[in-house]
């Protein structure tokens, strides 16, 4: 029996240490593995920012801001997103209460594919920024995404958006002079973090930071999503607006 206990402690050790190692991704300079399908437990339709506190708005902020609570409320102000399943830019994509999925296929690049509304995010490894020209000149909705890992990190860098979204659901603004900075890493064996700093000096303050956890859901598949039609069940979504 001893030998059987010594034996369990030195199995559970290494599964531990094998863990350690896929979450550093940095042993033996391999690239981190973030790839998997995951999905969020909570949802807030108005973002929480990082540390606390409101939305750190200039009066012209506040003013749009204003603007577009009042017309979503009376129909002058439509949220496509939701009307007609257009991309909902960041960081609203990441406040999602389906599923998505990471693929780090091909070479050089990072997918990401959400459940909600088909929203495709190709995230171009160790590659320049696109020139501002064409930034300006072809703006997405979720924008132009360059990125690099810092150790277990994933770093992101997104620009050229276009100004047909909103910073989340209850309708937060954001100009096309936009710019996001994502940390993304694995906290734990089935746990992805997203901390996105948002720049913004039109309608923002300052900088200001928020962030996401999702659950590794590998027993999860995405579904077909339109919108106006039934879809999967969300009420393990806390937060979620029940019809």
């Amino acid at each position: 029996m001893q030998g059987f206990s010594i034996s369990a402690r030195a199995g559970s050790a290494w599964a531990v240490l094998l863990a350690l190692t896929a979450l550093s991704g940095s042993a033996y300079g391999e690239t981190p593995d973030i790839s998997g399908t995951y999905w969020a437990s909570e949802y807030r339709a108005k973002i929480a920012v990082l540390g606390g506190g409101d939305l750190p708005l200039t009066a012209e902020g506040k003013a749009a801001y204003e603007n577009n609570v009042a017309g979503l409320k009376d129909g002058s102000i439509i949220d496509n997103a939701r009307r007609y399943c257009v991309p909902d830019g960041l960081p609203r994509a990441l406040a999602t209460p389906y599923p998505f999925e990471i693929f780090q296929t091909p070479p050089g690049q990072i997918t990401i594919v959400h459940e909600l509304n088909h929203q495709i995010r190709v995230i171009a490894l160790d590659q320049p920024m696109p020139s501002e020209k064409e930034l300006t000149t072809l703006p997405f909705y979720n924008g132009h995404s360059v990125g690099h890992f810092e150790g277990d990190t994933l770093v992101v860098e997104t620009a050229g958006f276009n100004e047909k979204t909103f910073v989340d659901g209850s309708g937060a603004p954001h100009t096309d002079e936009l710019r996001t900075v994502e940390r993304i890493r694995r906290i734990s064996p089935t746990q992805l973090e997203d901390v996105i700093t948002i720049h913004d000096p039109m309608y923002y303050t300052r900088d200001w930071q928020t962030r996401f956890v999702y659950t590794l859901r590998n027993d999860v598949w995405l579904e077909d999503y339109v919108c106006g039609e039934p879809h999967r069940d969300l009420s393990s979504v806390a937060g979620v607006r029940r019809p």
